[in-house]
């Protein structure tokens, strides 16, 4: 469910997410994605790291049987494990992204360095149409776009555009769909492939370090939050009921 391939110097890797039906982000994909970075960690020519999803979208998101309120006590804590370690990452790390990039597909993206999208991808947090919220997105938004920006799609779940969100700072480059790649080559051979490894594995580790910081004291009370409190309440897995059951939800604010 995740492919991971190499240029011919050893100085990219390529993660991408396989999954029908929009690479929806599995606990079983979480643990592949976990389990490749550290295979990579002890490669000291690697430059760059990019994650991108297999076919037209980057991710409809986290998968919603697992978030059940019986299941995502188990879930949650492996995605913020991996949010985590990719701001460890021994490189510097990308979202290519194409379509859509939505929910835990969106807090993937933001975990990492850079942002690059086809000019017609889409990016939201819809958790919130679910009676739930997204908790590592609310920790990595505001630092990287601001908090009135990072409220409005969290609160929302409006998505917005890659230019929208390029207009915010977060979308480093944009291209035409179907020249992505070409365009990713071109950025990595002017910015990364001329570097020393090493010198941009630390540059990497410094321009995080606030960003890590600030994730590392904000994500577990987000978490606490979300599981000892939210996924208490009745709507919270009404919502998740609602859309398994493909109905509307029933809400009670309770």
């Amino acid at each position: 469910m995740v492919n991971v391939r190499f240029n011919t110097e050893q100085t990219r890797a390529c993660f991408t997410v396989s999954n029908p039906k929009g690479n929806v982000i599995t606990a079983d994909i979480v643990s592949a994605l976990r389990a490749g970075l550290e295979s990579i960690a002890r490669n000291p020519h690697l430059k760059l790291v990019t994650i991108e999803g297999d076919g037209v979208d980057f991710s409809f998101g986290a998968s919603l049987p697992e978030h059940a309120p019986d299941r995502i006590g188990d879930v949650l804590p492996e995605m913020h494990a991996l949010i985590d370690e990719m701001l460890e990452a021994p490189a510097v790390t990308a979202a290519v992204v194409r379509g859509r990039c939505l929910g835990g597909g969106f807090e993937l993206a933001l975990a990492c360095d850079f942002i690059f999208a086809e000019m017609d991808a889409t990016f939201g947090l819809p958790e919130v149409a679910l009676g739930v919220f997204p908790p590592a997105a609310a920790a990595l938004l505001p630092p990287r776009v601001g908090y009135a920006r990072a409220t409005q799609a969290i609160i929302t779940g409006e998505p917005l555009s890659a230019d929208h969100w390029m207009s915010y700072g977060l979308i480093d480059l944009l291209a035409h769909p179907g020249e992505l790649d070409g365009a990713v080559d071109h950025w990595f051979s002017v910015h990364l492939a001329p570097r020393s490894a090493t010198a941009l594995r630390y540059a990497a580790a410094a321009a995080r370090a606030g960003l890590q910081a600030h994730v590392r004291a904000t994500l577990p009370v987000l978490e606490r939050l979300y599981l000892d409190d939210l996924m208490r309440t009745h709507d919270a897995g009404e919502g998740i009921a609602a859309f398994l059951a493909k109905r509307k939800p029933v809400w009670n604010d309770l």
